[in-house]
């Protein structure tokens, strides 16, 4: 296993854990998900990688109302088809909703959205892979942080589900 860095960020949703390798962002971990990684070393601001405090520059943005979009380095591990979803995700602009089915033809599965669903849900860098932005067709949907977080998140981008 590769030795991860990991910083804690508070934030108005409650404590995010960024994750990297060193040079790109790796993970997002919400306040509720508990991994319990073999070997990651846990640093503070200022000692953390640039990569780690760029984005938790640009997630305090991003929570202060003043960013739109994210341009922190990162690499998304994971199948083929996530990676697909995930790169049709961070296409949604802000302040926009799409419904899985919608999300399902853009990455050529119409027939699939629990599909896309379950790669949604499996999305290692959420807020800046805007997952929260996918709704069901019949109301918000779920997330893995919950709906009250979903909602918080929409909410911060003059969503209202």
């Amino acid at each position: 296993m590769t030795l991860t860095t990991t910083m804690p960020l508070e934030t108005p949703i409650g404590t995010l854990v960024l994750e990297s390798d060193g040079d790109v962002l790796i993970g997002v971990r919400l306040p509720h998900e508990q991994r319990h990684e073999q070997r990651h070393e846990q640093r503070d601001v200022g000692t953390a990688p640039p990569v780690l405090r760029r984005a938790a520059h640009q997630l305090q943005e991003y929570f202060a109302g003043r960013r739109t979009t994210f341009d922190v380095p990162m690499e998304l591990d994971g199948t083929d088809f996530q990676r697909q979803v995930w790169t049709e995700l961070a296409r949604i602009p802000y302040g926009t909703t799409i419904s899985y089915g919608e999300l399902a033809r853009r990455v050529g599965r119409p027939n699939g959205p629990r599909a896309v669903g379950q790669a949604n849900g499996r999305n290692p860098i959420p807020i800046i892979v805007p997952c929260h932005r996918v709704l069901a067709s019949n109301g918000i949907g779920g997330y893995g942080g919950g709906l009250a977080m979903k909602r918080a998140l929409l909410a911060v981008e003059g969503v209202s589900a």
